[in-house]
């Protein structure tokens, strides 16, 4: 493969939207503006839909500082989707529609943003491409709040949520225990497999105001010995927090929201199948067992978006995973994704940007080792918090316009 290779840059955005992706997308417009061989940025809309539909923004186009606005914009800025492209040898049909919009467009070098399965539509675009004999090369850029990619050290998007629910937790905290009377409170956090998301709760009980347990998927949850432990805790105590995974599930792999008639039927794109309810229900039945006064909550997209939390170091390195992506594109690199490698201890935190093959993460998961998680399955060890604390420092800088964020707001020129 020849070094220079010139031609268009195209990039999409794909599932759950974070608040830093935009800083992302920042990174690999700037680089990709700064390099003479990229002869045009695209941002696809929504996702690989925008590439199949030939609908694109012409980001050249647009005011720079609206641009370098976008790392403090929550939420994908150019749309994102959901939607899951066959195995290019079993039904080549989004694929051969997929070259023809490449070369129609002369687009050399092609940027996913996104987690797990984004990571799979990425392979097999690379894979296809190559076999077919069009030169472009494709990197992947990670992206995920559940923090579950395999292969990095963390995921751009994990830290600001991360900060976001512990500093949710601790507000929390002390709203529930306000009142002369007890209270149980249960809070629903997002996390299908991985608990990386819900043991962030515990950096809220480490600053002194937090969850009493905190329940992730990886360990096996029972029903009844939840039951009891609130129950023992509450009359004990006289309130009880905890934090819950949405993911949670029995002995035998059961979802405990399916324990809820109703609660857990739909499924997205990819087969997952849409959980929600675990709080608002365990809520319930701890009310139906011990007469107290309760509190579900279910934090849902307010996780994902929060902007106004996020870390900076969390902003900085989506930037750079953006801007790594364009820049090893250019310099020959193709099939593979932008990770991060942890340097350095808890008191002098730094990581560097390595490459690894799509193929070894497409469709992987990376869950919260079974050795940071209680023995009792009720709460993560200290080596948990050690990883995740260097991920929620600093504060970037956040414009605002009469007391309000200050959001980008591209004119998106279509091509």
């Amino acid at each position: 493969m020849d070094r220079i290779l010139r031609g268009a840059c195209a990039f999409g955005q794909s599932g759950g939207p974070t608040a830093v992706i935009n800083s992302s997308v920042y990174g690999v417009i700037k680089a990709a503006f700064d390099e003479p061989n990229i002869t045009r940025v695209l941002g696809a809309a929504h996702g690989i839909r925008g590439v199949l539909g030939d609908d694109f923004y012409d980001l050249g186009k647009e005011d720079p500082y609206e641009l370098s606005l976008l790392p403090g914009t929550p939420s994908s800025e150019l749309g994102s989707v959901r939607y899951k492209l066959a195995d290019p040898e079993q039904n080549d049909k989004d694929f051969v529609r997929l070259l023809e919009i490449f070369k129609k467009r002369d687009v050399r070098y092609f940027f996913c943003i996104g987690g797990n399965d984004t990571m799979d539509t990425c392979e097999k675009i690379s894979r296809y491409t190559n076999n077919a004999g069009y030169e472009c090369r494709v990197i992947g850029i990670p992206k995920t709040i559940d923090n579950d990619l395999f292969g990095t050290d963390h995921c751009p998007g994990f830290g600001s949520a991360a900060k976001y629910i512990a500093t949710s937790c601790m507000e929390v905290a002390k709203d529930a225990r306000v009142y002369d009377t007890g209270m149980i409170t249960v809070m629903e956090i997002m996390g299908r497999h991985a608990g990386w998301l819900t043991g962030s709760a515990a950096l809220a009980a480490k600053a002194g105001s937090g969850p009493d347990f905190i329940f992730l998927p990886e360990a096996e949850f029972d029903p009844e010995k939840f039951f009891d432990k609130i129950k023992t805790h509450y009359e004990k105590t006289g309130n009880v927090f905890v934090a819950v995974s949405e993911g949670i599930r029995d002995h035998n792999g059961k979802f405990i929201s399916e324990y809820f008639a109703g609660m857990i039927s739909e499924k997205d794109a990819f087969g997952h199948l849409q959980l929600g309810g675990v709080a608002v229900n365990l809520a319930a039945e701890a009310k139906r067992r011990t007469g107290a006064k309760v509190r579900g909550i279910e934090l849902s997209l307010l996780q994902r978006c929060a902007s106004h939390l996020s870390s900076k170091t969390d902003v900085d390195e989506a930037f750079e995973a953006g801007k790594a992506a364009v820049e090893h594109a250019v310099a020959g690199e193709t099939g593979k994704m932008v990770a991060f490698e942890r340097a350095g201890g808890k008191n002098d935190y730094s990581c560097k940007i390595k490459l690894i093959p799509l193929s070894e993460v497409a469709n992987l998961e990376k869950k919260v080792p079974a050795e940071w998680i209680t023995p009792e399955g009720d709460n993560v060890t200290e080596e948990f918090i050690d990883y995740v604390m260097p991920l929620i420092q600093g504060e970037p800088e956040h414009v605002l316009e009469n007391s309000l964020p200050r959001y980008a707001r591209l004119k998106k020129f279509r091509v």
